[in-house]
């Protein structure tokens, strides 16, 4: 069941995937409504599951699902990574992997595998106050206040000296 995502309550759980590359306008012209029809058919074990979405920076496909209604189970989160495995493949994209990051460079948006970002931090490329986008977060109210922070706030901290 298809919902505004913000219209979700902020313990609702949260998935970030993250494109190599930025989106353009006419693709996410068409991951949009391509990501509506997944989320309005979205199930598990037969129930509906209450989710939406957005799309941030041309960048990040972020789901999250009312978990106080319906739970994800197993299939149905494997029916999730499905949805973004066929997003991957019709626009030659990586959505899965995790070893990267993505952050600020002045006005533009990087994206470096974490080896990359690791150099650039020994090469005080970026700093403590670099702003990241935490994609580990759990929750809408987490996604909100503390998905893009400055790199001493996040994961990232412990490549920083």
């Amino acid at each position: 069941m298809l919902t505004d995502f913000e219209n979700l309550p902020d313990d609702s759980r949260i998935w970030i995937y993250q494109t190599n590359r930025k989106f353009t306008d006419e693709e996410i012209a068409e991951i949009e409504p391509k990501t509506a029809s997944f989320l309005k058919e979205w199930t598990a074990h037969g129930s509906d599951l209450q989710a939406g979405f957005e799309i941030k920076h041309n960048r990040f496909i972020v789901i999250a699902l009312n978990q106080s209604i319906t739970t994800a189970s197993g299939c149905s989160i494997d029916a999730s990574v499905h949805f973004i495995q066929s997003l991957e493949k019709e626009y030659n994209v990586d959505l899965m992997d995790k070893m990267n990051v993505t952050f600020y460079s002045g006005d533009y948006i990087a994206h470096k595998p974490l080896s990359d970002f690791r150099k650039m931090a020994k090469s005080k490329s970026v700093s403590k106050n670099t702003i990241v986008f935490n994609n580990l977060v759990n929750t809408k109210e987490e996604y909100l206040e503390n998905w893009e922070v400055p790199a001493k706030e996040s994961w990232h901290n412990r490549f920083l000296s």
